[in-house]
């Protein structure tokens, strides 16, 4: 077996350089933008993606204009990061798609039971209102934190099936026309 080297050989194909022969600078600031989920310096974003930060700047705030990304030019350096909403209601549009208005309403409505067996379980409506630690032993918290996080995949599945249904209805509009 072939020992791990972390660094590179000189020989071989770095990021940077895949980034540049098969990505535009669009691209890559899409990209790094995409796995940004906290408000993040400009410049730091052209460092991952490999340009300029004006080129960066740029190309963030036309993503900004689409609704891709969430802007904070109040403080020096801008700062941006996703648009989770943007992303949700992507990935409902893509549902809506895929499946027939009947497949959706079937899956909210398995989605539903297993919220309202949670709910049960737990005694609450509200996942975040629990704490993963109170348990006894570490395989208890360990089955509680898997609970919980499977709760809360389900309560945001709800929200995108919900959301993919008015839009398989209303013919990719939220609202009928």
């Amino acid at each position: 077996m072939a020992e791990f080297d972390p660094v590179p050989s000189a020989g071989s194909e770095d990021g940077s350089r895949r980034w540049q022969e098969g990505t535009d600078t669009f691209g890559r600031v899409y990209a790094v933008l995409l796995g940004t989920s906290t408000p993040t310096p400009y410049r730091e974003l052209a460092e991952a993606a490999a340009c300029s930060p004006n080129a960066a700047k740029k190309h963030l705030d036309r993503l900004t204009e689409m609704g891709i990304a969430d802007a904070d030019t109040d403080g020096r350096p801008a700062k941006y990061a996703r648009n989770d909403g943007y992303l949700e209601w992507q990935e409902a549009s893509r549902i809506a798609n895929a499946l027939s208005v009947e497949e959706i309403r079937d899956r909210v409505q398995e989605l539903e039971t297993q919220r309202a067996t949670y709910e049960e379980r737990f005694g609450t409506t509200d996942p975040a209102t629990l704490s993963a630690v109170n348990a006894e032993t570490h395989d208890a918290i360990h089955d509680r934190m898997e609970a919980l996080s499977d709760w809360r995949s389900i309560v945001r599945d709800v929200r995108l099936y919900d959301l993919a249904r008015r839009l398989a209805e209303n013919d990719g509009h939220l609202i009928p026309a």
